[in-house]
């Protein structure tokens, strides 16, 4: 059997790839949402798992990476930095994918591939006793032989350094795609978030990534953003947060039992 993943699968038809941001370190968190949406048509293909700045640590990752897989749904786990070990332990884990914040040049990017891959091509260390929970029916012999391929290898553009090296970056060989962090960009550059200054680096960023044929991501507050960041050719958005879900779904019910606003449809259960 092929290690085919979910975010590949997606990317492959030429659809959107829709994700979440999970940084809240609970299994039952990250399986109700995919749950609850697996019968929409544009399903999530891939969950970040959020260590760099949700509450999310590396003892996290196995319960995590095992839930969001066993609900048809790639887990991509965002290191707090793109270093060998902290990249081994997301792999080892199980994570069907690598995201490392803050990538400054090429040379960055280079090594964050070096350390996801398997030598020769790389330097990962082997040991991935437990990655393979996290890839229903698929074998032993079958995840060494395509783990390099298909372990997906991102890197974040949201820097002064990445974004003035950014098409050199996209181009470094196994990189499989750069994600655009909207507000450290305009903070790192110095540029108002949402401004022309900060519109243009994005838009700087997009052509790089498809100039060298890598996939296109970025992080979106909700869903009206990443409809406008789909419209402009984004193969990966993030449409929110677990932690804005649950603050912007409680304020509204709160406003619907109070009279403030009308309530919907009623539900009936948990």
């Amino acid at each position: 059997m092929a290690l085919n993943t979910a975010l590949s699968t997606a990317l492959q038809k030429g659809t959107t790839a829709y994700g979440f941001w999970l940084t809240l370190p609970g299994a039952g968190v990250a399986k109700t949402i995919l749950r609850s949406t697996a019968q929409h048509a544009n399903r999530f293909s891939w969950v970040l798992v959020d260590a760099e700045h949700g509450l999310i640590s590396d003892k996290d990752y196995y319960e995590l990476t095992n839930a969001v897989a066993s609900e048809g749904a790639s887990p991509i786990v965002r290191v707090p930095w793109g270093e060998e070990w902290l990249i081994k332990r997301a792999l080892d884990a199980g994570a069907h994918g690598i995201l490392t914040p803050m990538c400054h040049s090429p040379e960055d990017a280079a090594k964050v591939v070096s350390y996801c891959k398997y030598p020769p091509q790389g330097t990962r260390g082997y040991g991935p006793m437990f990655a393979l929970h996290s890839f229903p029916e698929v074998s032993g012999a079958e995840y060494d032989a395509g783990a390099d391929k298909n372990t997906a290898v991102f890197v974040q553009i949201e820097s002064k350094g990445g974004l003035a090296s950014v098409e050199e970056i996209a181009a470094v060989e196994g990189l499989d795609g750069v994600l655009i962090g909207p507000f450290d960009l305009a903070k790192q550059i110095g540029v108002q978030r949402g401004g022309e200054e900060h519109e243009a680096a994005i838009q700087r960023i997009l052509k790089a990534a498809k100039g060298a044929g890598k996939t296109a991501a970025i992080f979106c507050s909700d869903g009206n953003d990443a409809q406008k960041r789909i419209q402009q050719g984004f193969d990966m958005v993030s449409i929110t947060t677990d932690v804005g879900v649950l603050g912007s779904g409680m304020l509204r019910e709160l406003g619907v039992a109070s009279g403030q606003i009308e309530g919907g449809k009623s539900r009936d259960g948990y």
